[in-house]
This record gives C-alpha cells, sequence and structure tokens, in this order.
C-alpha cells in the first residue's frame, strides 16, 4: 500500500497538480484541505504519512497549520509549499517544524524526492 498523504492548497487546480503527480507514482492521497483549519482537523482525522502544506491560505496559514500539527503529533512529516520569493516564510516554516520545501510551480522529480527524503525512503 502506498504512503499516505494530506494535501493543503487554497487552491483547488494546485491540489490536484500534485495528486495527479503523488497518484501516478504510487501514493495515496486520502484528503486535500483548502486552508490550515480544516487541514488541523483532516490530519488529526486520517493521521497521514506526509503533508503537502501549501504557505499562504485564508482562515490559518501553512505556518500555523504546521505548529498545530506538530503539536497534535510530534513525528509528523510535513512539505511547505512556496511561490517563489517566499524564502522568509520558508524558514519560519521549517523553524515551526516543516522538513523540506518545494517551490512552485511543481516539478514532478523534486516533488517526489521531498516526500521520499521526509519519509526516510
Amino acid at each position: 500500500m502506498g504512503k499516505r498523504v494530506l494535501i493543503v492548497d487554497d487552491a483547488a487546480f494546485m491540489r490536484m497538480m500534485i495528486k495527479d503527480i503523488l497518484s501516478k507514482n504510487g501514493y495515496e492521497v486520502v484528503a486535500e484541505a483548502p486552508n490550515g483549519v480544516v487541514a488541523v482537523d483532516l490530519y488529526k482525522e486520517h493521521q497521514p504519512d506526509v503533508v503537502t502544506m501549501d504557505i499562504t491560505m485564508p482562515e490559518m496559514d501553512g505556518i500555523n497549520a504546521v505548529r498545530a500539527i506538530k503539536e497534535f503529533d510530534s513525528a509528523a512529516n510535513v512539505i511547505m509549499c512556496s511561490a517563489m520569493g517566499q524564502q522568509g516564510m520558508v524558514m519560519e516554516a521549517i523553524q515551526a517544524g516543516a522538513r523540506d520545501f518545494i517551490v512552485k510551480p511543481f516539478q514532478q522529480d523534486r516533488v517526489l524526492q521531498a516526500l521520499s527524503k521526509a519519509l526516510g525512503a
């Protein structure tokens, strides 16, 4: 069975892109969230192996969502997804407990590399 993934992004198009990459490469997308509030609830419900987390979202941004998820599960594997020019926020996310980050637009090889690294594969 493939590793279970929660995809978090406020843009449905971005979620679809990541889901497509992951599904084709043996990952199982267990849930998708449009913001950090929903992401935290879905994490608790599904306890996925890894999370791809957008940084900039309404209601609760990715950094606060990482903090909330890590509070619930200190072993959580979260990979941040950022647009170009968000390096400061990426550093803050890493300090909050994110394992790695990938930059949009997504490149399949980089996405897969980040996931396998976060999962220690």
